[in-house]
């Protein structure tokens, strides 16, 4: 485009020259093309980058929790394939059933804490958790100028919702555990199989991969994720929709963020109670192929017999946000600076006789 430019300012002065203008004129014809060329090179230049350079788009889809792809290995030797409301089909029914939920406010429940002595020091102590569950976040965790004070009051919350998530699935790693130790199950139990089949994305139908995806996530950096994703409580997505970690979703009741496009169709996956937040974050680290390698690591600290490191296991989320590594090291610098693995080994005091054998 721009020897066309130049081909064009030397044919004008050509024609210039051949007529015999007088020099004033070739001058200021010369300089008035001169000056037409640089003062349109700008415009030129951007109107080149826009519409033909800068054709790629970037976008980042591991946060799509409704949007699920299944490992294709599982499928290919499957005619079934599962409905995205069969992998999330326990967290539909948990965010169902509550609907007529109460927000308390924030000097309430710092009220609710002190009279059960329900304190983060003694935890990182004797490492045991009052089973307090919030639905909601106080709308004034915002407005709390402290930082030290919200960051306690916002893991005091998430801490317990957590540990329940994770002990659910420790009572089923139990039970898987026994029927794969067993030569012969019962029809009770091929059930149960078929049901965690599906609410772990396996058509396959193969344990080995429902070992690896039926596990825990480090408390510790869940905690850090929620902080990450919130603004340790504060964000419009937290506050609105009880979305703790962003998960997106297409299909179902979400918030559209302010600064997406009008034909951007992805939203802020919301939720009724925070409860169903932390089990559709865990669903989601425990199925989408983004967190493969995530799970194959976690899987290889448990045959090694060491404990789930939040540090170690961190290195495989840069998928999780468009930022990459620097989410990472963003992840790490949470766990670090608030001491988040005190709370790693804490263990939820039982709601019921059930949950005792964890403790």
């Amino acid at each position: 485009m721009k020897k066309n430019i130049k081909k064009s300012s030397i044919k004008i002065l050509k024609t210039i020259d051949e007529n015999n203008l007088g020099s004033i004129a070739r001058i200021f014809l010369s300089s008035f093309v001169l000056i037409f060329f640089f003062y349109s090179l700008p415009f030129i230049i951007k109107f080149t980058d826009e519409k033909i350079l800068n054709t790629k788009e970037f976008k980042n889809n591991s946060k799509v929790i409704l949007a699920y792809t299944l490992d294709k290995k599982n499928n290919e030797n499957s005619n079934e394939i599962y409905d995205e409301r069969d992998l999330l089909v326990d967290i539909y029914s948990l965010n169902e059933k509550e609907t007529d939920t109460v927000r308390l406010d924030a000097s309430t429940i710092k009220q609710l804490y002190e009279d059960t002595n329900y304190k983060l020091d003694d935890i990182r102590k004797n490492k045991l958790v009052k089973p307090i569950a919030l639905t909601l976040l106080p709308t004034e965790i915002k407005m709390i100028e402290n930082p030290k004070k919200r960051k306690e009051l916002f893991i005091q919350i998430v801490l317990p919702l957590i540990l329940q998530e994770n002990n659910n699935i420790k009572l089923d790693r139990v039970r898987l555990f026994g029927i794969i130790n067993k030569s012969n199950n019962t029809n009770l139990e091929k059930k149960w199989l078929d049901k965690k089949y599906k609410q772990y994305g396996i058509p396959s139908k193969d344990l080995l991969t429902l070992k690896i995806r039926m596990d825990e996530i480090p408390v510790s950096l869940a905690l850090a994720q929620a902080a990450k994703e919130t603004g340790w409580g504060t964000s419009r997505f937290a506050q609105e929709g009880n979305a703790l970690f962003g998960q997106w979703t297409w299909s179902g009741e979400g918030l559209k963020p302010k600064e997406a496009e009008r034909n951007e169709g992805h939203k802020v996956m919301k939720f009724n109670i925070l409860q169903a937040s932390v089990r559709a974050y865990q669903r989601n680290i425990n199925t989408h192929s983004s967190y493969k390698e995530f799970r194959l690591a976690r899987a290889q600290l448990r045959d090694l017999g060491k404990p789930l490191d939040s540090i170690i296991l961190s290195e495989y989320l840069n998928e999780y946000a468009e930022t990459g590594d620097q989410y990472v090291e963003v992840l790490k610098k949470i766990i670090n600076q608030n001491n988040l693995k005190d709370f790693d080994d804490a263990k939820l005091l039982p709601s019921s006789i059930e949950l005792e054998s964890l403790i």
